[in-house]
């Protein structure tokens, strides 16, 4: 039985996740405080507002995740906390009041990567198998990730400058939608002519399995400013443009990964799981949907509330660590950038 704790960005987060000795998982509680009313007049995330909401209400959100899990704090077997990649100031609340806990409880503490809570989700919600394909597509990463086993990861492509969430925020900003940025695209673009604006699709004629989206990105505003003052149609068009040059993108390298893995791993089920909130996007999710059945793999795409940053999802990352027999000192440091494919992710390397 595993406490949670997660504060990497602007969503302050805790659940009790238990995992039995076959493997399966059961959420006990998950409680999530989203910070978007705080943060919502700036236009994004705000660094220091965010650690300052997390150290006002980590500790009420904690006793919530114990109280719904009908048990008492020192019940649980280990604390996990992220502790990194993630905003440094929230990433040092949450994995100093897991170590707080830890070591008032005599607990043993998991020093958990955001990352692989991601990664790991799909075995707690649907019991997936390794090895398999990562899609992580979310507000601050975009990256395919052979997901081998816990702690066992190689990344086999990513953006190499603006996460696709992030070029989603950029482009609702550009035109007025408001934060967080993905949603108000995708509301608005359900109403425009995805064939008004060709706009270009970066290194799609490429194998390599990298994204690029900052060109996508400056070729929408240099289309609004021409337009400019635009009309409620306009932003409309620009936004199903928008969406559609990132739909085919995403489906297009899906489809190459996994070529790449039946090629790679011949006796091994494709399978692609998708994680980070921009897979909340329908015309995302209908296009992967087609590049995994005509690739013959199965696609697994968590609950959207587990598939955006929670506690439920950091726990289980721990309880699979845990598992195994890795934990860490109180001496762990926060991290802001943490690859999965840092060397001593791996649990072998960690317990040596």
């Amino acid at each position: 039985m595993i406490l949670g704790i997660e504060t990497s960005c602007d969503e302050t987060a805790a659940a009790i996740v238990v995992r039995d000795q076959s493997g399966r998982g059961m959420i006990s509680s998950n409680v999530v405080r989203s910070q978007l009313d705080e943060h919502a007049a700036f236009g994004g995330v705000v660094p220091e507002l965010a650690a300052r909401a997390h150290v006002e209400w980590l500790d009420h959100i904690i006793a919530q995740a114990v109280d719904e899990a009908g048990i008492a704090l020192e019940d649980v077997d280990a604390i996990a906390a992220t502790a990194g990649p993630g905003l440094i100031g929230g990433v040092l609340v949450g994995l100093t009041t897991g170590k707080a806990l830890a070591a008032s409880l005599g607990k043993p503490l998991i020093a958990v990567n955001h990352l692989e809570g991601h990664a790991l989700t799909a075995r707690l919600t649907d019991g997936v198998q390794f090895p398999y394909l990562m899609l992580l597509v979310s507000g601050g990463h975009s990256q395919f990730v052979l997901v081998r086993g816990v702690g066992d990861y190689e990344r086999w492509g990513g953006t190499i400058d603006d996460a696709l969430g992030e070029a989603f925020d950029k482009v609702a900003k550009l035109l007025s939608l408001g934060h967080p940025g993905g949603p108000a695209v995708e509301r608005i673009a359900v109403k425009g002519d995805p064939s008004r604006f060709k706009f270009p699709r970066p290194l799609l004629r490429e194998r390599r399995l990298d994204f690029s989206f900052s060109g996508l990105k400056t070729a929408v505003r240099l289309q609004a400013e021409a337009l400019a003052p635009l009309s409620e149609q306009d932003v409309a068009d620009i936004a199903a443009g928008f969406q559609a040059a990132v739909t085919e993108i995403v489906a297009k390298r899906s489809h190459q990964a996994l070529e790449r893995f039946r090629a790679e791993l011949p006796e091994a089920e494709p399978q692609l799981v998708v994680a980070g909130g921009v897979a909340a996007n329908r015309a995302i999710a209908t296009a992967l949907e087609t590049a995994t059945r005509e690739m013959g793999a199965r696609l697994v795409v968590p609950p959207i509330a587990l598939c955006t940053d929670n506690g439920a999802m950091v726990a289980w990352a721990g309880a699979e660590r845990f598992a195994l027999g890795a934990t860490d000192g109180l001496a762990v440091e926060a991290r802001p950038r943490w690859p999965l494919d840092t060397p001593g992710m791996k649990v072998d390397d960690h317990a040596a």
